[in-house]
């Protein structure tokens, strides 16, 4: 049996200021999350997922949601995302064989795990400190990967101290190059003019057309096939 070096962290917040909830809203019967979380059970590379959240009581709904399904959740800052993550990694690394670091977000429904399986390619081969997939961003908006060493994020906890680097996690990484290695893993073509995340009203109804018109032929759609359709 593999050994589980990489750690993916799904971060998730009900208090969104111009969709509140949208985590949850239902697609096709199921919230938005839950479909998020069975289309990240296809990647390949071993991995375990916790869901990320905040300790406010708004979000109890996804620690409720994690408990159905079976996966674990951590609790943490509303706002200092960073702290969330590091705490989330270091609760969740008793036997110290974490070493990889996964960043997802929770209005990504339509992510693809064979594009975070090729970014944590990248990221292993190239041994640098941070690799994503939007840095210059090629992907659609929505697919958007990022994995960094269990050493970078404490490095980046202990040292970054502006608000935007606490709240988005990773820019202290990505502004600090004397400090960490990166990596950028990029599409063949520029697909970045396509948004699929979902912070407004009209971003959602796009998503669930898209998984009305897919989902039911493949549940495991893929970027070619969203393209296809569009």
């Amino acid at each position: 049996m593999k050994t589980l070096e990489t750690l993916i962290i799904l971060q998730a917040r009900m208090s969104s200021s111009r969709l509140p909830n949208k985590v949850l809203m239902p697609i096709l019967g199921k919230p938005m999350l839950a479909h998020q979380i069975a289309r990240l059970a296809k990647i390949k590379t071993p991995n375990k997922l916790i869901i990320a959240t905040s300790k406010q009581k708004s979000d109890d709904a996804i620690a409720t949601l994690c408990k159905q399904l079976n996966i674990s959740c951590f609790r943490g800052s509303l706002d200092d995302v960073l702290a969330r993550y590091y705490h989330a990694a270091i609760e969740h690394n008793n036997d110290k064989k974490i070493k990889n670091i996964v960043r997802l977000t929770g209005d990504c429904p339509l992510i693809d795990s064979d594009i975070i399986d090729n970014v944590i390619e990248l990221f292993l081969t190239t041994k640098v400190d941070y690799c994503s997939n939007c840095v210059p961003a090629t992907f659609p908006d929505g697919l958007d990967v990022e994995i960094f060493s269990l050493a970078a994020l404490e490095k980046a906890y202990l040292l970054a101290n502006k608000p935007s680097e606490r709240e988005h996690v990773t820019p202290f990484i990505r502004n600090n190059p004397a400090l960490f290695t990166t990596n950028n893993y990029s599409h063949t073509l520029d697909l970045s003019h396509y948004r699929w995340t979902v912070d407004e009203a009209i971003d959602f109804e796009l998503v669930k057309q898209i998984y009305q018109a897919l989902y039911e032929k493949n549940p495991s759609f893929k970027l070619n096939d969203i393209v296809q359709l569009i």
